[in-house]
C-alpha cells in the first residue's frame, strides 16, 4: 500500500522534488520508514483529487483476489443507493444518517461503523471540494457483504467538513467493500468519474437518479476510465 515518493512522482507525471515539496509544504502526507519518505497510495489518490490532479490508476492495482469481479460505478451506486434530502445540522448527525442508508447486514454494528466514520474524519477532512466528501477513504471500511456498495447521500443542510476549498459538503460518497482491490478500484474509478464536468453539474443540481446513473453510465463506458 505505500509507494516511495519516485513512484508517487510517476504516478502524478511530476518531478520526485515536486512531491517532496509537496510533503514539506502542502500537507501531502507521507511517512518516514526506514530512513526513507513513503506514501500511502490511498493518501496520493485522496490528496490529488483535492486539488483536481490525475493520477495513474495502475498504482492501485493489488493482487489480491484476482479472481474477483470489479464492478462498474454504476453496479456499486445500484447496490448502494441514492439517497436525498438526508438530515443533520452538524457532522455527527449526518454520518450517522449516512450509516443507515448503508443498509448493512443485521450483524455489522451500525455504531461500530459511526465511529469508525468520526474518527477518520478527527484525523483529517474527506471533503475532496465542490461541495463534496468521500468519508473514510484514507483506510477502507471493509465489511464481509455479498457485493461493495457507494451510497451517494445528498444533504439537506450543507455542512461545514472543514474542505480544501472551504465550501461547505452537501453531497457525499460512502464506499463499503469486501476487499482492499475493490476498494481502490471503486475509488480510483470515482476520482477519474468526478472530474468530469458533466457529473459535477448533475450532481450540484441534485437531478433524479435516472440522470445521475446515465451519466454514470457514460463514465463507465468512456475509453479514458481507469481498468
Amino acid at each position: 500500500m505505500l509507494l516511495k515518493t519516485s513512484d508517487a512522482a510517476i504516478a502524478i507525471n511530476v518531478t520526485e522534488n515536486v512531491i517532496q515539496s509537496w510533503i514539506k509544504k502542502d500537507g501531502l502526507p507521507a511517512e518516514m520508514i526506514s530512513g526513507e519518505l513513503m506514501i500511502n497510495r490511498t493518501d496520493l489518490l485522496e490528496w490529488a483529487t483535492e486539488r483536481g490532479l490525475k493520477v495513474d490508476p495502475e498504482i492501485f492495482k493489488v493482487n489480491d483476489d484476482e479472481n474477483i469481479h470489479m464492478p462498474t460505478l454504476m453496479e456499486a451506486i445500484e447496490s448502494g443507493g441514492i439517497h436525498f434530502g438526508v438530515k443533520g445540522n452538524d457532522k455527527e448527525t449526518v454520518l450517522r444518517n449516512v450509516v443507515e442508508c448503508l443498509n448493512l447486514p443485521d450483524k455489522l454494528d451500525p455504531e461500530f461503523i459511526l465511529q469508525v466514520l468520526l474518527t477518520r474524519e478527527a484525523m483529517g477532512t474527506t471533503a475532496i471540494g465542490d461541495g463534496i466528501a468521500i468519508p473514510h477513504v484514507r483506510n477502507p471500511i471493509m465489511l464481509r457483504i455479498p457485493k461493495p456498495k457507494i451510497a451517494l447521500c445528498f444533504l439537506e443542510t450543507p455542512i461545514d467538513f472543514e474542505a480544501f476549498d472551504a465550501k461547505p459538503v452537501n453531497i457525499l460518497f460512502t464506499l463499503t467493500s469486501p476487499t482492499v482491490k475493490v476498494h481502490l478500484h471503486l475509488l480510483s474509478r470515482l476520482a477519474f468519474a468526478l472530474r468530469e464536468k458533466r457529473l459535477r453539474s448533475v450532481l450540484q443540481n441534485q437531478d433524479s437518479k435516472e440522470t445521475i446513473m446515465a451519466v454514470f453510465k457514460e463514465i463507465d463506458s468512456s475509453p479514458g476510465r481507469p481498468k
